[in-house]
């Protein structure tokens, strides 16, 4: 299964989630999240990083020029679009990139996975109208199972408690974390969480 963990804060943390062998980091460049980096920041946890982990930039409703300011600076692999944004804005800057969808019993993921065809993933998160992800809730999980050609990353309420029951019910092609393997403050992931949530993970 393969693993990806978001809002990383230190330049430390990433690193040693990254040696014990995640697929992915994400980076959140997002004012509101109390994960936000900054663009120095960013570049100094992505220079800290072994090789083979893609590292995902995260965004949420963001102006076209705070993109591009961080694409300048930041050796980023994929985006991720976790706001509103359609699917030409998310499709402009030429870049793999995940659309991250706030689920509900109203959310038709077959057509949103139309609309965004030219994704390299839907990311299937919980729906809070008051936030964009990070929450540590979780949604029906029986709603993420549609028949899609595009790649499903499952997240919300995952932890290493509920994601071995996630992954058997939804069959995702990956999972993202963030909340869900933090200790006591936001950004800072605990590494003895991580450890058991790959384990659980790959069951």
């Amino acid at each position: 299964m393969r693993i990806k963990i978001c809002g990383f804060t230190s330049v430390q943390n990433a690193q040693q989630a990254a040696m014990l062998g995640i697929d992915a980091i994400g980076l959140v460049f997002y004012e509101k999240s109390p994960r936000n980096v900054s663009i120095e920041s960013a570049l100094e946890i992505v220079s800290a990083l072994p090789p083979f982990v893609n590292r995902v930039g995260l965004f949420v409703n963001a102006n076209p020029s705070l993109i591009d300011e961080v694409l300048c600076e930041v050796p980023l692999d994929t985006l991720q679009f976790h706001g509103d944004e359609l699917a030409a804005e998310c499709s402009q800057y030429s870049m793999p990139f995940i659309k991250a969808l706030r689920v509900n019993k109203d959310t038709n993921i077959i057509k949103m996975a139309d609309e965004y065809h030219h994704a390299s993933g839907l990311l299937l998160d919980a729906f809070n109208q008051d936030t964009y992800g990070g929450t540590g809730e979780s949604f029906d999980w029986s709603l993420a199972k549609a028949d899609v050609d595009l790649p499903i990353i499952l997240a919300g309420g995952l932890n290493p408690d509920t994601v071995t029951n996630a992954i058997e019910q939804v069959r995702p092609y990956a999972v993202d974390v963030s909340s869900g393997v933090e200790g006591a403050k936001k950004g800072i992931k605990d590494i003895d969480k991580i450890k058991k949530f790959i384990k659980k993970a790959n069951l």
